[in-house]
């Protein structure tokens, strides 16, 4: 197969992806391994390969789109499925309540692993520090307004998320350092 080839399979492998994680959003206990194994596909195939690039610039922009498409919209289901699986091992509700404290978490989620991602595509991994601080500083005050409020789950639920979308932002994002070799 040509370089242009395995981009291309790369590049169709993110795209179903994208397509199963946005469906994921409504049934992410089903579909949310789905995304997890396309993006490792697109990133095996990239890893893989003899060469692999995207030459036309179009080609070029519509990876690095799908990727962060991918990004955003398969790291809500995937922090759901992590959730399910520590709920189901953790005593009481205890995590389960802390979700109710930190509000907005899909859309701050979202925002955080697009601008993860855009930060490690462009080539400036500082970047992630001023997004974690961002996201740290500004929910602070509730998960300190939580713990005091004996609702001991809201840091261990703001950690996880955290550490689950900033790890499948770097994925969705190395996956196109894989392919363009921009490392």
């Amino acid at each position: 197969m040509s370089p242009t080839a395995w981009g291309v399979a790369s590049l169709t492998a993110l795209g179903a992806g994208l397509v199963a994680g946005v469906l994921a959003w409504r049934a992410p206990r089903r579909l949310g391994g789905v995304v997890l194994g396309l993006v490792a596909a697109a990133g095996g195939i990239a890893a893989v390969a003899p060469e692999i690039g995207l030459p036309d610039p179009w080609l070029r922009a519509l990876l690095v789109t799908v990727a962060a498409g991918c990004a955003v919209s398969g790291g809500g289901p995937l922090t759901t499925l992590v959730f399910d699986s520590v709920d189901r091992r953790e005593p009481g509700d205890r995590l389960r309540d802390a979700g109710q404290v930190l509000r907005g978490g899909a859309w701050i989620g979202g925002l955080e692993r697009l601008a993860v991602f855009a930060t490690l595509v462009a080539g400036w991994p500082e970047g992630l520090a001023v997004v974690l601080a961002v996201k740290g500083l500004g929910r602070y005050p509730e998960l300190r307004a939580a713990e005091e409020g004996a609702r001991t789950g809201a840091a261990e639920r703001f950690i996880i998320g955290t550490l689950v979308s900033v790890l499948w932002a770097a994925a969705c994002a190395g996956v196109v350092v894989l392919v363009l070799g921009t490392a």
